[in-house]
């Protein structure tokens, strides 16, 4: 404990000690200004014409050998610039990268080095540019949170044209909207329902969900789920369901050929199940075009559609 109040003691004496050398320098900072202010004048006064005449010069020659250099430097780095401009679009084309990122990437590329360039000019003039620089980074952080959301769905977006999860004309299922794609911009992503309807979703909520993409595969599969009463006999029914299927010539025969099979033994009904491959543009044709047809001749086969009912006995007691 004493050896703390020692040392608190030499901490204080010292911070003191600091304090009262700060003060003396200021003081003699204070003194000597006026002084060094004086001498300074007295100097000027000494110099004759022809003295100021030669320095004016001199400051302006150096003041214009800046000038050029800043002329020269803007000159060269503006020709650089626009030969890398060339070179990325030259890229891109070759990569068949999709024109909407191609032209955000040339414009992102020219705008970052133009700032940099305009920042080496202004240096060379002999402009100090760490301030410039700390206030074009204190801006940057600014806009940047005022635009959380923007830059987020700028972000997706770029995302969405570099790793293509689907592409337009696609038919996708995402945020809980079914509809094909008939735009992807940078910040937005245009989908047309069913039933004409334009959804315009931010791609930030697109890259962070789930995206069904129903087009990318080519082909998709086709369920149908038909109820029989019990006592019908399942084999007639598979028997004609298949029939159905085989006659349609959207149906494919790969990767599998139709299935029909019973699928459970339900509360009112016998359940099927009938399975077939299709193109995915054939795919909503195809499935109400057999709905229709196993309306049709299910019953012509002898079976019959049931339906919940309920059984009530009387029963008399005397």
């Amino acid at each position: 404990m004493t050896g703390f109040f020692l040392n608190a003691g030499q901490l204080a004496a010292t911070a003191n000690a600091d304090t009262m050398k700060i003060a003396e320098n200021a003081k003699d900072t204070l003194a000597t200004g006026p002084e060094k202010l004086a001498a300074g004048i007295e100097k000027l006064s000494s110099l004759s014409f022809e003295d100021i005449i030669t320095q004016l010069l001199d400051n302006a020659v150096k003041f214009g050998l800046h000038i050029l250099a800043a002329i020269v430097i803007y000159v060269i780095g503006a020709w650089i610039i626009k030969r890398i401009n060339k070179m990325t679009r030259s890229v891109f084309t070759r990569r068949k990268i999709d024109p909407s990122l191609a032209s955000f990437l040339n414009s992102f590329i020219s705008i970052s080095l133009t700032v940099i360039l305009i920042i080496i000019t202004i240096s060379a003039l002999g402009v100090n540019t760490t301030s410039f620089a700390a206030l074009l980074a204190a801006s940057g952080v600014a806009i940047g949170m005022a635009m959380s959301g923007t830059l987020q769905n700028f972000a997706g977006g770029v995302m969405l044209l570099l790793f293509k999860p689907f592409k337009v004309g696609d038919f996708i299922d995402a945020q809980s909207y079914s509809g094909t794609v008939k735009a992807i911009n940078i910040t937005t992503t245009s989908i047309t329902t069913p039933d004409n309807k334009l959804i315009i979703i931010p791609n930030g909520n697109l890259v962070n969900g789930i995206i069904n993409n129903y087009s990318s595969m080519g082909i998709r599969r086709c369920d149908w789920k038909i109820g029989i009463s019990y006592g019908d006999d399942t084999d007639v029914a598979k028997k004609t369901i298949l029939d159905l299927l085989d006659s349609d010539p959207r149906v494919l025969k790969e990767p599998a050929k139709p299935f029909a099979a019973v699928n459970s033994l339900d509360d009112s009904a016998v359940t099927l199940v009938a399975r077939a491959w299709v193109k995915s543009e054939d795919y909503w044709g195809l499935f109400y075009d057999i709905n229709e047809k196993i309306y049709k001749e299910i019953p012509k086969a002898g079976l019959s559609f049931p339906f919940p009912q309920m059984d009530v006995h009387v029963k008399n007691e005397q």
